[in-house]
């Protein structure tokens, strides 16, 4: 009479005896790594189950139980969660991955992909003149000597650097228009419109994943609707992805909003708010109207979403607090500005009301200085600052910007807790960081950065998943993982499944957390245990294996 088999063993015994036929060996499989007794978070809204992965090369090719396998590697996940590896949807990652491949605060995050290029931000296409200026300052801080202007220039660059981690790119819309018409507030003639348009082609044809504009910024920020519109028409064609640091983020945050949804109607692009908020107090109960908007828009049909990072702070350049039209030009033009007495009486009441919206300077802390004199200052708020100079904070203001030509960094502390956990929950929103992969040694390892850059993925599981209890495991890994995939299109990643990219975290659920803080922010998390990037084990018990196994991933829509 035949052996009775139960499903588990018929389950088991087949895959075995289909990978090995596949191999062209026994049914004792050899894998290069197997991953087993953890609970799998596979990406979908399926629950955890107990289940192991079998990984070849740079693929997952078994999910089933592989308890008497044998591989070169063999990790035992007991007590531990393995999920797909987390794609950073939102980031200003780029030259410094040629400073340091490593990725450290990405990486030991569980960041398998980091997606740059946004706000309006990328560092391409360059004109001949920015790309020299833009050599000789990655040579001055980094000692970098690496050149490009177009961005198959500069992924062929980061590619060649073989980081640690995978790597695509937006096209910044800043970038954009001053290739064609400069940073001044002018608009484009139909001509120059056609050429970004056909130069934007070019990008997503090199392997960008879209555009990104940054509309509070200058230089895109003097353009019009009309020409958004016009170049995400081009996006559109490519099945790309428009995202957006809106025209406000305050007082006109609605205003912004609509703008946004108007470029995704009009255009057919699909829409990506940029860290998704409402800042100053007196906009905090414009929330759930904001979220209201974006819902109805998605449930009549428009592809928007819009992303988050776990802190009520922003971050970005001091230069923010001066008016827009004072932002024109090159670093000398802004300089100029601040030392005309003319420029000066309208520049100072404009920082001085957003010194007052914000809430006060003790609200504004400085987080990065280039000379050495004024490293003093970082961690510390403008309000401490001019305690300690004497000076009116305008005049603090000023005089720092120009001492360090114009390159402040600045962390502002203008959001809402309950509004960010209101942000978070929205089925819409995926985490994206704001951050850089910086490192807490070498040159990378400078000034006060923004916490986000270390802790924002473990700060969503530990503090808003498993403290704040604001969703479960399951939808935390979905916004950090197939979510983000599939609005970037990114094929065969941001799940754990047969024929997958093997991009791989294991973290613990008891203990994963974010150690940063805003005055000593170069920590690495804990709870991260290992994280594999293409089917190579890059980080083992919390510790870097000097494993550089990260692709540059170019859209193909």
């Amino acid at each position: 009479m035949a052996k009775k088999i139960d499903r588990r063993e018929f389950i088991k015994t087949g895959t075995l005896i289909g990978l090995g036929v596949m191999a062209g060996c026994s049914v004792k499989n050899r894998f290069d790594l197997i991953i087993k007794n953890g609970l799998v978070i596979d990406g979908t809204t399926a629950a955890m189950k107990p289940i192991d992965l079998g990984v070849r090369k740079d693929k997952i090719v078994a999910i089933t139980d592989l308890a008497d396998v044998s591989a070169d590697k063999i990790i035992d996940a007991k007590g531990l969660i393995i999920s797909p590896g987390f794609i950073d949807i939102h980031t200003h990652t780029d030259s410094e991955l040629l400073a340091n491949p490593r990725g450290e605060s990405k990486i030991r995050q569980g960041v398998t992909t980091e997606v740059s290029g946004n706000c309006g931000s990328s560092p391409f296409p360059l004109n001949d003149d920015d790309s020299r200026k833009l050599y000789g300052n990655l040579k001055d801080r980094y000692g970098i000597s690496k050149r490009w202007k177009t961005a198959e220039e500069f992924l062929s660059t980061i590619e060649k650097a073989h980081p640690s981690l995978n790597y695509a790119s937006f096209t910044g819309h800043g970038d954009l228009r001053a290739f064609v018409i400069g940073k001044n507030d002018v608009q484009p003639t139909p001509a120059e419109l056609e050429k970004m348009k056909q130069v934007l082609a070019e990008t997503m044809e090199a392997g960008s994943l879209g555009l990104s504009t940054g509309l509070e910024y200058a230089p895109g920020s003097y353009a019009k609707t009309d020409e958004i519109i016009e170049l995400a028409k081009v996006v559109a064609h490519y099945h790309g992805v428009y995202a957006t640091h809106m025209r406000n983020e305050d007082d006109t945050v609605e205003e912004a909003i609509e703008e946004a949804l108007e470029i995704c109607r009009k255009s057919g692009a699909s829409l990506e708010i940029s860290h998704f908020k409402a800042c100053n107090q007196s906009n905090w109960h414009k929330v759930d109207h904001m979220l209201e908007m974006i819902h109805t828009a998605h449930d009549r049909g428009l592809p928007v979403h819009a992303d988050r990072y776990p802190y009520n702070a922003w971050g970005t350049g001091l230069s923010s607090f001066l008016p827009l039209w004072s932002r024109q030009g090159d670093t000398d033009d802004i300089l100029n500005r601040l030392q005309n007495k003319n420029d000066l009486a309208k520049i100072k009441p404009y920082t001085e009301s957003r010194g007052e919206r914000i809430g006060g300077w003790d609200k504004v802390l400085i987080s990065n200085c280039r000379i050495q004199e004024n490293k003093i200052y970082e961690g510390k708020s403008i309000l401490d600052c001019v305690e300690i100079t004497g000076q009116e904070p305008f005049e603090f203001i000023r005089e720092l910007l120009i001492a360090e030509q114009n390159r402040v960094g600045v962390i502002g502390f203008a959001m809402d807790e309950n509004n960010l956990k209101k942000i978070l929950a929205s089925p819409l929103l995926m985490i994206g960081s704001d951050g850089i992969a910086v490192a807490p040694y070498g040159k990378l390892g400078k000034g006060k950065p923004h916490p986000r850059h270390y802790g924002t993925f473990p700060r969503v599981l530990g503090k808003y998943t498993r403290e704040e209890k604001v969703f479960d495991l399951v939808t935390a890994v979905r916004k950090m993982t197939s979510m983000p995939a599939e609005k970037l299109g990114l094929k065969q990643r941001g799940y754990l499944k047969e024929n997958y990219f093997a991009d791989i975290v294991i973290f613990n659920p008891e203990t994963v957390i974010d150690n940063a803080t805003f005055t000593d922010p170069h920590q690495y998390p804990t709870g991260i245990e290992h994280v594999i990037v293409n089917g190579k084990l890059t980080i083992e018990n919390g510790k870097h294996t000097d494993m550089f196994a990260g692709k540059v991933l170019r859209h193909s829509g």
